[in-house]
């Protein structure tokens, strides 16, 4: 088999990162219609990715956020979205570059997309707790939520489009 220079497999994940991006626009812009909401799994010590300390030593490798009913000033951009949710009574800002994003899902209509996100050496950025004086920017608790396909749920794998 010859070799794929064009790297067809990146473009697509690039498109399909894409129809997240335009969805979570639309919400931002308009709010979420009908029974519409949202699972997105990301990797938290992906490039760019921006949580609080809290968060860091909960969700070390992968988090995943829903976007349903308590969510606000969601701000999306080329690059990623930053969104405010409330973390056991604790209201936190979160910004997720798409690049970090490991799937994507609406019940509602059980529509899902798994994209593949590159491996990290680097950690997140951590916005520091201004009430903890302990607060560093390292953590090494090693549980993370369970992914989509962990779950049950139903999700389109770039695999499924490739030619075997």
């Amino acid at each position: 088999m010859a070799q794929d220079h064009i790297r067809y497999d990146i473009l697509a994940q690039e498109a399909l990162r894409g129809v997240v991006r335009k969805v979570l626009s639309e919400v931002a812009r308009t709010g979420l219609p009908g029974d519409h909401h949202f699972f997105i799994s990301f990797v938290t010590q992906a490039p760019g990715v921006r949580l609080s300390q809290k968060l860091i030593s909960q969700y070390d490798k992968e988090m995943t956020i829903v976007l349903q009913n308590q969510y606000w000033d969601l701000k999306v951009s080329e690059t990623g979205f930053e969104v405010g949710l409330s973390f056991d009574g604790v209201n936190e800002i979160l910004l997720i570059p798409f690049s970090a994003i490991k799937g994507f899902f609406d019940p509602s209509v059980q529509f899902g997309l798994q994209f593949e996100v590159a491996e990290v050496q680097a950690g997140p950025r951590v916005v520091a707790d201004p009430d903890d004086p302990d607060a560093d920017e390292t953590s090494d608790v090693v549980e993370a939520e369970p992914t989509a396909e962990e779950n049950g749920e139903k999700v389109v794998s770039l695999d499924s489009f490739r030619k075997k």
